[in-house]
């Protein structure tokens, strides 16, 4: 299970951090990344992290947001500066699971966490 938790409601120009841990047993997580999506808008890739730490954004939020992970504690982060009111969106956690036993990754979801950014 994939738990995201962070969201909130922030000034123009202010930061936030978002997490998501993975709990459970018998698993290990390869990429884990975030998107949004704003109301009547399409789902948003934000950011990628993969198990080596190398990290990935899109144009729109690059030098402005940061992925990181603590592998230990199965959890990545989101680090959001300067935001703007266009970030304003639901966010939402992914993983590439491997389940113990299962011969390929999964891909599982978090539920999402309102971020709101007001000017």
């Amino acid at each position: 299970q994939l738990q995201a938790s962070g969201g909130g409601l922030v000034q123009a120009g202010g930061s936030l951090r978002l997490s998501c841990a993975a709990s459970g047993t018998g698993f290990s997580l390869s990429t884990m990344g975030w998107y949004r999506q704003a109301p009547g808008k399409r789902r948003e890739w934000v950011a990628g992290i993969d198990s080596g730490g190398s990290t990935n954004y899109p144009d729109s939020v690059k030098g402005r947001f940061t992925v990181s992970r603590d592998n230990a504690k199965n959890t990545v982060y989101l680090e959001m500066n300067s935001l703007k009111p266009e970030d304003t969106a639901v966010y939402s956690c992914n993983a590439a699971i491997l389940v113990t036993g299962s011969s390929h990754y999964d891909w599982y979801w978090g539920q999402g966490t309102q971020v709101t950014v007001s000017s």
